[in-house]
């Protein structure tokens, strides 16, 4: 298929620059075979079943965003994936400017050096620490990296609050699992009552998320890898849904990723962590995920192609028209829909 497949107009109105609040006051499209309905997220407990299976990323936004300095000249760094305890590549801002072996200074006490120079404006960084200790710098010294279509000149206060999902609990994301930010403890609360289990799995995302897709032809699309994880505990909570014919429902694409992604691997559902780059297309076969909730996404982009595959592209194109039609928000801090698997043909 070809990108422009996959393209449409969105008026710049509808994309929204700060969150629903509460944040389950956002509105939801259901988007089905047989049809569409406009709900809000309160609604989602009457929506899913007793015995279904939510599936949520518990990844954590980390300030990735940093302004160093190279002598006098100043340089703006975005991290986005972790090499190991103290080295991150990163995009930085005028790349050129850098060679191997260059200090940037974020403060007279922290620092990193240029190991390396890729393509794109791409730099791999050693830091003066590792671990928690980088952690804690980055949080002090760093900005949330809010997406480049959310427009203030930097994260806002309430952006440290609203730009983490109620998941959240493990450091490593540089963008938040979008489709996180619309839970609540009431929602969850109303879920848990309705006999909705949960489960977690986890997948860093990176900036990568953001990369346009620049090939025409997308089978030539080469994804960024991210490293996920699905753990032990989730693979069993997937069996017994299944055993009770219950349904799994991912919360986000990036749940859908990792949790398809590890069938995709060896063929069947187990546990691992790993580094992951699937690209999800129209042809893919969905072995694990029924239902999907995942916020409103850019044309041409590899989210809106992965959920073109999972619903059709027919489908997700009539959905588009009407969210729009009907002032729906989009992106990050927009409304979302509950989007059902489309039968294999």
């Amino acid at each position: 298929m070809r990108l422009s497949d996959f393209d449409f107009t969105l008026p710049p109105e509808l994309i929204a620059q700060y969150p629903a609040s509460p944040r389950d006051a956002a509105r939801l499209l259901e988007i089905a075979a047989d049809g569409l309905a406009d709900r809000t997220i309160r609604d989602l407990p009457g929506r899913l079943r007793a015995g279904d299976l939510l599936i949520s990323n518990d990844t954590r936004v980390i300030k990735a965003q940093l302004m160093g300095r190279r002598g006098t000249a100043r340089i703006d760094v975005t991290l986005h994936k972790r090499r190991d305890a103290s080295t991150w590549d990163a995009f930085a801002r005028p790349a050129k400017k850098l060679v191997t072996g260059d200090v940037l200074r974020f403060t007279d006490e922290f620092s990193a050096i240029v190991i390396a120079k890729h393509d794109g404006g791409e730099v791999s960084l050693r830091f003066d620490r590792g671990d928690a200790a980088l952690m804690a710098a980055l949080s002090q010294h760093g900005q949330m990296p809010l997406p480049p279509y959310i427009k203030r000149a930097s994260a806002a206060p309430d952006d440290e609050r609203d730009y983490q999902t109620i998941f959240a609990a493990r450091d490593g994301a540089v963008a938040a699992p979008t489709a996180g930010l619309h839970f609540t403890p009431a929602l969850l609360d109303a879920l848990h009552a309705g006999g909705v289990r949960h489960a977690h799995v986890t997948l860093h995302v990176g900036a990568g998320t953001f990369l346009p897709v620049k090939t025409e032809d997308i089978d030539a699309h080469r994804m960024h890898a991210e490293w996920a994880e699905l753990p032990v505990a989730t693979v069993a909570a997937i069996g017994a849904t299944r055993a009770r014919g219950g349904r799994v429902v991912a919360v986000g694409t990036t749940s859908l990723r990792t949790l398809e992604g590890a069938v995709a691997r060896s063929g069947q559902l187990g546990p691992w962590s790993g580094e992951i780059d699937l690209f999800i297309r129209p042809g893919f076969s969905f072995r694990v995920v029924d239902l999907l909730l995942t916020n409103f996404h850019l044309p041409r982009s590899t989210l809106f192609i992965l959920v073109a595959a999972f619903a059709g592209l027919e489908c997700m194109q009539r959905a588009y028209v009407h969210a729009m039609a009907r002032g729906y928000r989009f992106f990050s801090y927009g409304d979302a829909c509950l989007i059902h698997r489309a039968e294999a043909p």
